[in-house]
């Protein structure tokens, strides 16, 4: 009877651990951000997974599909989209309600977008490049796209007419950013990785990740587009 007692009382130290992380924003946790390890990382997944955000399982790892979906959570609801859970992200964790954060379901795809977008990181730029010899702007978008599913045209002009616009205050990761360069119009694009960066195939670098406020790509920002749906 002892022995039950006591597993009954764990049980509900657990839940109640797990109700003032998720739900009271005065708790204890400062911030956690990508790196990061342990049963706080497993309550933030298992309520991220509650509200409809796709945070993969609760392994208690802060990685790049968790920080995804902060992002996307944060995005949702006017936060500057860091994907750090601090204290206005907790504040959010706790009052979101499930049936307004499940209008944003593709957090999973996001996250196969960038995940197989960095693997090409200093790929040479070629010309009308498609393949991991050597990628153009659009060439390289269309490539990882494909890669998981997604069909695009080919010239980044073409590219800009698919998927439905959006603020460049409500990027989100996986949306496809424009830019005029060297003729007006969208002239060049990359993929948006979150946190103010993007990652493109530069005509002088390859393919390598940039800053969206970065003075040359800011004062060249066209707008974005979502085909992630």
């Amino acid at each position: 009877m002892k022995k039950t007692n006591h597993v009954v009382i764990g049980t509900v130290v657990t839940l109640l651990g797990f109700f003032v992380l998720c739900v009271n924003p005065s708790s204890t946790l400062a911030a956690a951000r990508f790196g990061d390890r342990g049963d706080d990382i497993i309550a933030i997944q298992k309520r991220l997974s509650s509200l409809g955000y796709e945070a993969g399982e609760p392994d208690g790892v802060f990685g790049i599909q968790t920080q995804l979906a902060i992002e996307f959570l944060q995005s949702d609801h006017g936060l500057s989209a860091d994907g750090v859970v601090g204290e206005e992200t907790l504040r959010v964790l706790k009052t979101a309600e499930p049936q307004v954060s499940r209008q944003r379901k593709g957090t999973a795809m996001a996250a196969r977008i960038v995940l197989t977008s960095q693997r090409y990181i200093g790929v040479p730029y070629v010309w009308g490049g498609t393949s991991p010899r050597g990628f153009d702007c659009s060439g390289f978008t269309q490539y990882v796209f494909a890669l998981n599913g997604i069909s695009l045209p080919r010239t980044a002009d073409i590219q800009f007419e698919v998927g439905v616009p959006v603020r460049s205050e409500q990027l989100q990761p996986g949306d496809l950013v424009y830019f005029s360069t060297y003729e007006p119009g969208p002239s060049h694009n990359g993929i948006y990785l979150g946190g103010g960066k993007f990652i493109n195939a530069s005509s002088s670098r390859g393919v390598v990740i940039d800053r969206m406020d970065n003075d040359y790509w800011s004062s060249r920002y066209l707008g974005a587009r979502r085909v992630i749906r």
